[in-house]
């Protein structure tokens, strides 16, 4: 009989493409984890890992044993889940990954309305870049994912849960604070704050000022800045403007740390997606939660605008 126990090791193992980083995820020792591969081994025959000093590499068996493997796993899962649900009480845990800044704000709203109702689902939400989430819902090692871009793949199915707005913000004793708008071709003169390239609102903005006729290669970037809540906090500070999220900008707006300036012109949407894998392999709780997404994002979305503007 299969042990499930050894498969989850082996996997993991192989995702990491390490012992001890699969120790760590699994919360095992080193040697443990080596055992349950070195018994699965041994058990079958067969060599899953190549052994190169300190670092491992999937045999042709591996490669060939990993996705039934994985199959193994969800399927278990998927079962366990109905023996936990046959009670009639939705229990389970959803594993989410975002990667835009706008849904890492708006999904607590939303996981903490849905775990109101749900109270036994347990949610966990990280914030990821887009291909790893596209990457991780392909192979199903992954519950939901959410993201700034439709995708178009056959194992994936998406659908528009909240459009956010990308607004330029100066800081309050900014001249064009008492402006109603500026002119594009006046963004060229002021320091910018720019976020790191790899995010999903630094590719919508860009493509969208491009599309608007302004090059943003012509910006005096002062500054790029990684995390999003660091640019915002720079803009705070009067180090410069910026463009970004109106979801992550609705609290400093409220609270008069920040003037949202219009360009004439100019309008920036940011669509936020949600993604699942149309196997059958989702637990009851996801498609809930799915449903439950979809059914309120728009209340909910309005209901977070409205709490941040009260502040």
């Amino acid at each position: 009989m299969i042990n499930l126990a050894e498969i989850l090791v082996f996997v993991t193992a192989a995702e990491e493409m390490s012992f001890s980083k699969a120790a760590n995820r699994l919360h095992l020792s080193q040697s443990a984890v080596s055992q349950n591969i070195q018994s699965l081994e041994r058990n079958y025959g067969v060599s899953l890992f190549l052994r190169m000093g300190r670092t491992i590499q999937l045999s042709q068996e591996g490669v060939n044993i990993l996705p039934f493997a994985r199959e193994l796993l969800r399927s278990a899962r998927v079962c366990e889940d109905h023996f936990q649900n046959s009670q009639e009480e939705l229990v389970g845990s959803i594993n989410i990954a975002c990667a835009t800044t706008s849904g890492n704000y708006f999904l607590p709203n939303i996981l903490a309305a849905f775990q109101k109702m749900y109270p036994k689902v347990r949610t966990v939400l990280n914030s990821k870049s887009r291909s790893f989430i596209i990457d991780a819902m392909v192979n199903q090692n992954l519950d939901l994912g959410v993201i700034g871009r439709e995708i178009n793949h056959r194992d994936l199915e998406s659908c528009l849960i909240v459009e956010d707005r990308v607004i330029l913000i100066v800081p309050p004793d900014h001249p064009w604070a008492i402006r109603n708008e500026i002119n594009s071709e006046e963004l060229n003169e002021q320091p910018f704050i720019r976020r790191e390239s790899s995010s999903g609102t630094f590719e919508v903005l860009y493509d969208s000022l491009k599309f608007h006729g302004i090059d943003p290669g012509k910006f005096n970037i002062i500054s790029r800045l990684g995390d999003a809540e660091a640019v915002l906090m720079a803009v705070e500070n009067g180090i410069g403007i910026t463009f970004i999220s109106e979801m992550m900008a609705s609290r400093s707006l409220a609270l008069g740390k920040v003037v949202k300036v219009k360009v004439t012109g100019v309008t920036i949407r940011q669509p936020i997606y949600l993604v699942r894998n149309i196997s059958n392999n989702s637990t009851l709780a996801t498609n809930k939660l799915w449903e439950f997404i979809f059914d309120n994002r728009e209340s909910l979305s309005q209901e977070f605008l409205s709490n941040l503007s009260t502040l």
